[in-house]
């Protein structure tokens, strides 16, 4: 934490890779990765912008516009991207208006699932390592239960809780 406040005091910008998400099977270097603290942690920087994509169309968004905001427009931030180790499959970006603009924010609708004569409709919202599991709940849901539901990816709690704020 020290060092980024230190960085922030110099106007350093760029992008900081937390490069294990969630319990994984990289653990030589303690619990501390293990938990998702980094990004309950970045809420504390202003500067610091905190991402946690599931997909790599989502990093490869964030990243761009980081670029953009940062060296073209000036801006000074950290991007922090907290990032995975597991393997599985990356399916294209979604078509459809606004997900470009949801992923940068923090929050788009990844999947929607209607039945005809559901019993009820819920939300459900997941981001980074979670997010394919969220999918998962969604079709046992939908299967098993008769309850049809939207899933959001939420790439940035911090983006969101800060536009709210800014909005308020």
């Amino acid at each position: 934490g020290d060092l980024v406040w230190a960085a922030q005091d110099m106007r350093a910008k760029g992008f900081l890779v937390g490069g294990t998400a969630g319990r994984t099977t990289l653990n030589g270097e303690g619990l501390q990765h293990q938990d998702g603290h980094s990004l309950l942690n970045a809420i504390a920087f202003p500067n610091v912008r905190a991402y946690d994509p599931a997909y790599a169309y989502e990093i490869a968004i964030i990243v761009l516009d980081g670029l953009r905001k940062l060296y073209e427009e000036g801006e000074t931030a950290i991007y922090y991207l907290m990032v995975g180790n597991e393997n599985y499959t990356h399916p294209e970006m979604p078509a459809g208006e606004g997900i470009a603009e949801g992923i940068i924010n923090g929050i788009y609708k990844l999947n929607q699932k209607d039945l005809p004569s559901a019993k009820a409709k819920v939300n459900l919202f997941g981001s980074g390592a979670i997010l394919r599991h969220v999918l998962l709940a969604q079709d046992l849901l939908a299967e098993k239960y008769n309850i049809a539901s939207n899933v959001w990816s939420v790439t940035s709690y911090t983006q969101l809780r800060r536009d709210a704020h800014a909005c308020e």
